[in-house]
């Protein structure tokens, strides 16, 4: 493939204890064998611990073409923060080092993403993607928690979205089909989400995002989603972008900051449009727009909640009246009630309930691509509940 650096010098962290614990099996007897048929320079280390993976990359040495993630989304996210909290050197190496999944989680949203539906979980494409794929720079999410700033590469959830995604980790043994029974035991309950979202709305109109998602399945993409050709003029290579919205909110005065105003049963907000294989969640979100793309579920009845499954890996969601869709610049969010049982989701991992603000930073970290471009397959449809 023109342009591909062949011999890739590849850095393979593994969770031996991720989703299903395949890793280190689907890593001996198909990845491995592939790497070495492509000769590639493999430098192999297993996680033993929560946020192992983090401490590694915050430390590595970044003479790789690639690093290569055999987990679900936790390992991704412990690698981005871990490579965010370099001192000296934390963007040129989001930039420059490429964070690749190899799918051996529950879900497997990120390479989800950059495979589709057919090749989410085939971990042999995944290693052909580190051997084979281009660069694609992706945003990232600044997420911000009193005085603690953190990393979000690909979701952020409040509500039923939160708890059936932090409440099933016991379930990891059943794959993907854990999110579905979190799903419709939150229905049952239907607990409201009793927090205040403010966002920095750019587009809510979900008219105008469907004629900008159908642009991009025929092909023409508009110009602020194509592939930046140089870092964006306020990225310095050595520290990490601060947050331009921080200081805004609809209080202030600020028009462009939108209060959402009615009973909420979940918020779920994201870069890439798949969230699971049952669940294209953001059909509007593109590759380095620098938009963080929001939903918001209103409390409604259980039965146009239960018909939302259907369809539902093709974005049908999408047409529902009483979920809101909006492409924000910042997005605030506040608990107004107290719970030692609630979270936030981050990645799939746990926050506390704690006021949150989530921005998001254009082209600021860097994956391997075959296609160059999310896959995902909308459809539309006549559904309007």
């Amino acid at each position: 493939m023109k342009g591909v650096r062949p011999h890739r010098r590849v850095k393979v962290l593994i969770n031996p204890k991720g989703g299903p614990g395949k890793a280190k099996q689907a890593f001996e007897k198909r990845v491995k064998p592939i790497f070495d048929a492509a000769k590639c320079l493999l430098d192999v280390q297993y996680t033993t611990k929560r946020f192992h993976a983090q401490e590694i990359a915050a430390s590595m040495s970044l003479d790789y073409d690639a690093i290569a993630s055999l987990s679900g989304d936790g390992l991704p996210h412990e690698i981005i923060n871990g490579i965010a909290s370099r001192t000296d050197d934390s963007v040129h190496a989001l930039r420059t080092v490429p964070v690749v999944p190899i799918p051996t989680g529950s879900a497997n949203g990120f390479n989800l993403n950059l495979q589709g539906m057919k090749g989410c979980f085939d971990v042999g494409l995944a290693a052909l993607n580190v051997i084979k794929g281009k660069p694609m720079h992706l945003d990232m999410c600044s997420v911000t928690q009193g005085t603690k700033r953190s990393w979000s590469f690909f979701t952020q959830a409040a509500g039923l979205m939160s708890d059936l995604d932090v409440g099933t980790e016991h379930l990891r043994w059943m794959g993907d089909s854990r999110f579905i029974y979190g799903y419709l035991r939150g229905l049952i309950a239907k607990k409201p989400c009793p927090i205040k979202v403010s966002m920095k709305v750019v587009e809510s109109d979900k008219q105008k995002l469907l004629e900008r998602i159908r642009e991009h399945k025929m092909g023409t993409r508009p110009v602020d989603v194509e592939q930046p050709t140089e870092d964006p003029p306020s990225l310095s290579l050595s520290s990490l972008p601060e947050d331009k919205y921080a200081n805004e909110s609809p209080d202030g005065g600020h028009s462009d900051w939108v209060v959402f105003d009615k009973p909420i049963l979940y918020l779920y907000s994201g870069t890439q449009p798949y969230v699971a294989r049952d669940l294209l969640q953001f059909p509007a979100a593109r590759p380095a727009d620098g938009l963080l793309d929001v939903v918001i579920q209103e409390v409604t009845d259980r039965a146009s909640l239960l018909g939302a499954l259907n369809g539902a890996e093709y974005g049908h969601a999408f047409f529902m009246k009483t979920q809101h869709y909006f492409k924000v610049k910042a997005l605030r969010v506040e608990p107004i009630s107290s719970s030692k049982k609630s979270l936030f989701s981050i990645d799939g991992e746990k926050f506390p309930w704690e006021p949150l603000y989530i921005e998001p930073h254009k082209a600021l970290f860097t994956t391997l691509s075959l296609h160059g471009d999310f896959i995902q397959d909308f459809r539309e449809t006549t559904f309007q509940k």
